[in-house]
């Protein structure tokens, strides 16, 4: 159903345009896509979307990334430019206080993790990461930890678990129009393969942070 789906890149950029003339504020705008889904029955575990996608030009901000990992994996990912190394005695030092791994959870836009480290991370933090589609990515000593952070620095993450629809950032007012829709056109072909025959991109709107939404379709 929503393979036959096709935008016209050509609608997204005047979309982007459009919504480039909102007021400006004290502060520099996001641009941001929505995307309703029709027919996607979220009461089914299968049905949920959570993934990661690259952006070509990136959102105009690094995502910021925090890894749990001690040894090897730890110095590896100091190379790579991680945010954040959270040891397995850090860990620990969660445990019990939900305040502050939830804070941990809101600080971090993507989270890895070693092997070992994946059973403490679901008891201590599964509770605030898994709702938000954060729960780590597993890196193993063979992992290219170099590249993946490369990614994942230019990439958005995506979680739909309770509402048919996705609202993400895909740039700010200070880019091109025509590099905002092309970030945005990679979000909805990943949006359109995963739902795939389950259901169907509804409609689309391309909005800054404060400003009204504008509807490509």
């Amino acid at each position: 159903m929503s393979r036959a789906f096709v935008i016209d890149r050509e609608s997204l950029i005047k979309a982007v345009e459009e919504a480039k003339t909102s007021k400006k504020r004290n502060f520099k705008q996001s641009i941001e896509l929505i995307i309703a889904l029709e027919g996607l029955d979220l009461k089914k575990p299968e049905n949920r979307i959570r993934g990661s996608v690259r952006l070509p030009y990136g959102t105009g901000k690094d995502r910021t990334i925090a890894i749990f990992a001690d040894g090897v994996i730890a110095e590896k990912a100091k190379e790579a430019g991680v945010d954040a190394v959270i040891s397995s005695k850090e860990l620990d030092n969660l445990s019990g206080s939900r305040r502050d791994a939830k804070k941990l959870a809101k600080k971090y836009d993507f989270f890895l993790s070693e092997p070992g480290l994946m059973s403490k991370v679901g008891k201590i933090l599964g509770f605030t990461l898994g709702p938000r589609g954060k729960m780590p990515q597993i890196v193993t000593p063979a992992t290219d930890i170099q590249s993946l952070v490369k990614e994942l620095k230019s990439s958005i993450g995506i979680n739909v678990r309770n509402n048919p629809m996705v609202a993400v950032a895909i740039g700010d007012e200070e880019m091109d129009a025509e590099k905002v829709a092309d970030n945005a056109l990679a979000v909805i072909e990943f949006i359109k393969n995963k739902v795939a025959d389950k259901a169907r991109i509804k409609k689309i709107y391309i909005k800054t942070t404060m400003g009204k939404p504008v509807r490509v379709m």
